[in-house]
């Protein structure tokens, strides 16, 4: 059922490979998004309120775990397989999991940090949450496995490149621990390179080491001077400014 056929090169790059229910999945993320930040950011400069139940006010990561939860549950309980309804389901998972990731900073912290600096982690987890939607729609798979290999080769591959990513984690390259996932040589990097000051990698063994740690902190003061600035400036683009307004 490619639905989206008029689109050039769609027939052949997605429906036939059956990449179309990870393209609708994404296609429900992103505008799912575009829409639940737009809203927030237009209901923030108008001092609309918010959905509440009860008088207790509701965030939309609420109906986010309700969408995306029943997408799944019906997903593994009824359909059998590819048609109308699972590409429907596809978009109400894709479509709930932007909700939710929109508030993830709330998660996170456990208060209500949305307009908050702590709230740029939603926007983070986001951009994770689209690249990872990429690399599905690219099929590719973790740990560099084949899932036509052997069981024995499959787990080979794990076990080599697992490490490497927990290691890539604790050093506080989080972005390249979660592609490393799919692409091993990036989390080789990132499990190689120096890690990051506050990180748990540098708390647990960079103590006795303070030549590591100030090359540590020196290398993060660089690239803060020269980055910083453009990523606030790109998130402030994406997901709006911090500080909430005066009432």
């Amino acid at each position: 059922m490619d639905i989206f056929s008029f689109l050039p090169g769609y027939e052949t790059l997605i429906y036939d490979t059956g990449r179309e229910p990870a393209f609708i999945m994404m296609l429900s993320f992103t505008v799912t998004f575009i829409l639940a930040r737009g809203y927030t950011r237009i209901a923030r400069a108008r001092g609309w309120g918010s959905a509440s139940f009860g008088g207790v006010h509701t965030h939309h990561l609420v109906f986010g775990l309700v969408i995306a939860f029943t997408a799944g549950a019906l997903n593994f309980g009824f359909i059998p397989g590819p048609g109308p309804f699972f590409l429907l389901l596809a978009a109400a998972f894709g479509g709930g999991v932007a909700l939710v990731l929109d508030e993830f900073a709330l998660i996170f912290h456990l208060q209500d940090v949305y307009w908050e600096k702590e709230g740029r982690k939603s926007i983070d987890a986001i951009i994770i949450g689209l690249a990872l939607g990429g690399l599905f729609l690219l099929q590719t798979t973790p740990f560099g496995t084949n899932l036509n290999e052997a069981g024995w080769v499959i787990a080979g591959n794990v076990a080599i490149n697992l490490p490497i990513v927990i290691i890539a984690a604790l050093k506080g390259r989080i972005y390249i621990a979660v592609f490393g996932v799919f692409i091993p040589t990036l989390a080789l990097f990132g499990a190689v390179r120096l890690a990051k000051p506050d990180s748990a990698w540098a708390r647990r063994f960079y103590k006795s080491k303070p030549k590591k740690t100030e090359r540590s902190q020196q290398r993060q003061e660089k690239f803060e001077n020269k980055w910083q600035t453009r990523k606030e400036r790109a998130w402030d683009f994406i997901g709006g400014k911090t500080g909430r307004p005066e009432r």
